[in-house]
């Protein structure tokens, strides 16, 4: 992917990219009318790393996610993606959804639309690639999936797992910065979540930045390079996998991990 407009590009001076912040919160605070959602939260996620989010329901991980590509807006504190300011009033939306691809609990794939046609529309509609090119791109995107067989299969053709593989698809498509992924298993059926997740780690192991929110606590522990636990709207615990489910440092780490292990 290249990018000549927007941050500091991948062909300037040398940089450790294990090092270099992509995705940054800075003292964010998210408000739902009298509700802090979020409070206070402070996050830095690296080019290439793998940030999984964890912790119970409610405690702000999906919203963090939203936050991050402006589905929800902030009222305090500000979120940068690749040292450009994503909260800023006057930012791109646009724009800056094509640079964070995201997939949900839903598939919210277009259900007259074939996986083929679900995976070029974008590319070809917000950033006018031509068909040819987008169709070619799309399909070695599903071949990456393990769908290519099923590119004229329309989504009720699907299993819940192959239309959650072409959501990822049709994400990719837009060549992200970033992917995030809230709770993408939660609503399959358990037998459909490994071929989900295969895919993910095949991402990571590409070098995908990535933001993931999940309770595949196997997953969390294998993939991930930085385990992140929220609870009641704030970071209470950072670290990696191996400390974080080993050695938590904090009593609400070890009681959370006690009632999921």
């Amino acid at each position: 992917m290249t990018d000549d407009t927007d941050g500091p590009s991948r062909d300037g001076a040398p940089t450790d990219s294990s090092e270099r912040v992509l995705l940054e919160f800075e003292h964010v605070d998210k408000y739902f009318g009298e509700t802090h959602v979020l409070k206070d939260v402070s996050l830095d996620v690296d080019d290439g790393e793998v940030c999984v989010v964890v912790g119970p329901s409610g405690s702000g991980k999906s919203t963090l996610l939203r936050c991050a590509n402006r589905l929800e807006e902030i009222q305090n504190g500000e979120i940068r993606l690749d040292g450009r300011s994503i909260s800023d009033p006057d930012a791109d939306i646009n724009r800056l959804r094509q640079r964070i691809g995201m997939v949900f609990q839903s598939f919210n794939l277009f259900p007259h639309k074939t996986a083929l046609e679900n995976v070029t529309l974008a590319p070809r509609k917000v950033r006018g690639i031509p068909e040819a090119k987008a169709r070619q791109r799309a399909e070695e995107l599903l071949a990456d999936v393990g769908l290519l067989d099923q590119a004229d299969s329309y989504p009720n053709q699907l299993s819940g797992g192959q239309q959650q593989r072409v959501a990822i698809a049709r994400a990719l498509a837009m060549d992200p910065k970033v992917m995030l992924f809230d709770e993408v298993t939660s609503a399959l059926d358990p037998e459909l979540v490994g071929e989900v997740l295969e895919v993910m780690r095949e991402l990571a192991a590409d070098g995908m930045t990535m933001m993931v929110v999940t309770h595949e606590m196997g997953f969390a522990r294998e993939v991930g390079d930085r385990i992140v636990l929220m609870d009641e709207g704030r970071i209470v615990e950072t670290g990696d996998p191996e400390s974080f489910f080993e050695r938590p440092e904090t009593d609400r780490g070890e009681q959370f991990l006690s009632k999921i292990l």
